[in-house]
């Protein structure tokens, strides 16, 4: 696993817990030592609370990139039953850096679409590290158009740097493939559950991201750029990352502040990829019970709301000086 600067401390006390219980293992003339690594056990807890309940914007980044981070197919296969997926944009594109498709949410039938980062460097150059191309985007709103037909609820999972920048990306037309994403999804006439589960990289996580519920894992990120690139326009110098990731305001907490989202999911202790299946039940519980209320609205007022939702974003007041 890659330890992280701020996690050396917790990894080395991690560390000395495992040599303790090996060696009570392994030799009885230790004698019992289980009141001592039940001390310890306990100071890793209050040591893994009191670091990451106190990381900045940059530190926040790293965790929300970190590879052993779950990934959408991740939770997909620990989250949802009977996965089919469906490729295709239907225009001649694949769209890799893009999966989605059909699978059961307990006993009810859904849409499911997320990014993949992909796990070995094979994968990761196949998914181009998940930013898509126009494809990708394509397909993501063909398979809403279908959940839209069949009456199906979508679930969107982003964990993008952002869109795919090449000249390629742009003669297919990638800024077309984002807008007309968003402009569709406004009025999908089903219920929409976006969720950042990684990083959350300008236009590339907007074409999955209008929803009637926007939520975060309590560690990932959701910003116009990410804080290099900030670094580098604002300041000239990529060495500011740290500056600009405070000035972004990228984290969960500072984006509920802002109503930019809805809500934050709890991480197991000490982030998401120290435990994938206790991220996916705490993943699962916020879906199903912002689920049960929005199946519960008309969808006349689900659009009224999604709507509302989104106008009221940004809105500021001007003030004359006396």
């Amino acid at each position: 696993m890659q330890i992280l600067e701020f996690e050396k401390e917790i990894f080395a006390l991690e560390n000395q817990i495992n040599d303790l219980v090996s060696l009570s293992r392994m030799y009885d003339s230790v004698g019992d030592i289980t009141h001592e690594i039940a001390k310890l056990q306990k100071k890793v807890r209050h040591m893994k609370r009191d670091v990451f309940s106190s990381l900045k914007g940059w530190q926040k980044t790293m965790v929300a990139r970190h590879p052993d981070r779950p990934y959408s197919l991740d939770y997909i296969q620990l989250v949802f039953n009977d996965f089919i997926e469906l490729n295709g944009d239907r225009h001649g594109g694949f769209g890799p850096s893009v999966v989605g498709g059909l699978a059961r949410f307990g006993d009810r039938p859904v849409m499911v679409i997320g990014h993949q980062k992909g796990r070995t460097n094979e994968e990761k150059l196949r998914r181009n590290f998940g930013m898509s191309k126009p494809a990708g985007y394509r397909k993501a709103l063909r398979l809403m158009k279908l959940a839209e037909k069949f009456r199906l609820p979508i679930f969107t999972l982003i964990d993008t740097p952002g869109a795919y920048p090449g000249v390629d990306a742009e003669e297919m037309g990638q800024s077309e493939a984002i807008a007309a994403n968003m402009f569709a999804m406004i009025d999908i006439k089903v219920p929409i559950i976006v969720t950042v589960i990684g990083e959350g990289g300008s236009g590339g996580a907007l074409a999955v991201g209008v929803g009637d519920r926007v939520l975060m894992l309590e560690h990932s990120v959701y910003s116009v750029i990410s804080p290099e690139g900030c670094a580098s326009i604002l300041w000239g110098d990529k060495k500011k990352v740290e500056t600009a990731a405070e000035a972004l305001s990228m984290t969960a907490q500072n984006l509920l502040e802002l109503k930019v989202i809805d809500e934050i999911v709890r991480e197991p202790l000490g982030g998401a990829h120290r435990n994938h299946k206790r991220a996916a039940i705490l993943l699962r519980k916020a879906l199903r019970a912002n689920l049960n209320s929005l199946t519960a609205l008309p969808i006349d007022v689900l659009l009224e709301k999604r709507h509302a939702k989104f106008r009221a974003m940004g809105v500021f007041q001007e003030t004359v000086a006396g």
